[in-house]
């Protein structure tokens, strides 16, 4: 096992990383021995930005790349590869206890100036135990203008032993002042052998599960195991495949769409539940405050910022479900056009191959295209806060609108 195993089909990128991190540990070696430690022209640098599609795996390479920069197995020392994932530094940094590792994401639609500040702080620590001071920014593209410049003189001017690494969907989501100072890693979307190849073997999965789990989500690692494990999950991402065959009236439209808004709320609130849930018993634990027992005197404002922070990102949890329901009925309209142009190929999974042929058959591509293009926009309309159901509705009336045409 090293700290690469969950980076899903992206050799490339471990091969880049690996290359670093032993530039990284010939540079800090050097400083402890008292020599002049030089990082020009090396394969290491002290800002990096992550990006590629969701599921490819941006944070897990950067979190990967993090414990790699705290490797301190014996072996390393021998000439070894740094990450082996099973000394200190590597485990510590894997699990997020890491003192110098600091993971940053978010489930709010921005992030602010007053955090990124506290982050700019940070950097300018030296490590308190490790070989780097290490800051993993997951939502880099969720920074706003006035949080993108404060970040802008810390990727400029870095303290010496501190490397920032930034992810996001694409460079262009980044403002262009840091990403000119970044050095850019992109990473594809993981083949589907090898996601059914890493579900079979880290989760136990099932072979035929496996792969279907891993095609019916193109690739997306956290996605296909949701799927894979998660009953419900499959049964609300097969009532999104049904839609295109539910708009044959405005009635149906109507329907299709207040459904469809209604799968994604109960997909947030299963995965609100959950995740919400954990914070809380943790941070219950982490308080003082044993089963059976009330809070500890003093702290009940800890639990009320946690319990508004989970209400604030609530709102971008239903919409991300949304985003993926969509995103699922894009990928059975994409297997729609491929087979009208004569191509096996089947993205959105063999449950939905039959209603893939009839509608194929029973519309020019040109209708397809408009299709996908109406569900683009219906995107596009979220992302510009247009209310869900009346964004969908207009999205399924254009299903059928263009059936029709």
């Amino acid at each position: 096992m090293t700290v690469w195993d969950d980076l899903v089909g992206q050799d490339r990128v471990a091969a880049q990383l690996g290359a670093a991190a032993r530039d990284a540990d010939a540079h800090v070696t050097a400083a402890e021995r008292g020599e002049e430690p030089r990082l020009t022209g090396s394969a290491m640098t002290h800002a990096w930005l992550f990006t590629g599609p969701p599921g490819a795996g941006r944070a897990t390479a950067a979190r990967a790349f993090a414990a790699a920069l705290q490797c301190v197995s014996p072996d390393r020392a021998l000439g070894g590869q740094p990450g082996c994932g099973f000394c200190d530094g590597c485990h510590t940094a894997l699990i997020g206890t890491h003192a110098d590792v600091e993971v940053v994401s978010t489930d709010l639609l921005t992030i602010g100036v007053k955090e990124t500040r506290d982050l700019v702080r940070r950097a300018q620590l030296s490590p308190s135990g490790g070989r780097w001071q290490a800051i993993v920014l997951e939502d880099a593209d969720r920074l706003t203008e006035g949080a993108g410049n404060v970040l802008l003189k810390a990727v400029e001017e870095p303290a010496p032993r501190t490397v920032w690494l930034l992810c996001a969907p694409s460079i262009e989501d980044v403002l262009p002042t840091i990403r000119s100072r970044c050095r850019h890693l992109s990473l594809r979307t993981p083949p589907v052998a090898a996601v059914a190849d890493v579900l079979m073997r880290r989760d136990g999965i099932e072979p035929d599960v496996a792969h279907a789990a891993a095609r019916a989500t193109q690739g997306h690692v956290e996605r296909a195991r949701r799927l894979a494990t998660d009953e419900r999950a499959r049964a609300r991402r097969l009532a999104v495949l049904r839609i295109p065959e539910r708009v044959g009236d405005i009635g149906g439209c109507l329907r299709a769409a207040q459904e469809l808004v209604d799968a994604a709320s109960e997909d947030a609130k299963q995965l609100a539940e959950e995740r919400d849930g954990k914070e809380t018993d943790e941070l219950r634990a982490a308080l003082g405050a044993t089963e059976g027992k009330r809070l500890p005197r003093g702290t009940a404002g800890v639990m009320k910022d946690l319990e508004d922070r989970q209400k604030r990102r609530a709102t971008r949890t239903q919409r991300d479900a949304l985003d993926l329901a969509l995103t699922d009925l894009m990928a059975f309209y994409r297997d729609v056009l491929a087979r009208q142009f004569g191509s096996d190929a089947g993205l959105a999974g063999g449950e939905t191959a039959a209603a893939v042929e009839r509608i194929a058959a029973a519309s020019p591509p040109e209708a397809t295209l408009r299709r996908m293009e109406a569900i683009l926009g219906c995107r596009q309309a979220l992302d510009r806060n247009v209310a869900p159901l009346l964004a969908v509705e207009s999205m399924t009336m254009a299903l059928r609108g263009s059936a029709e045409g």
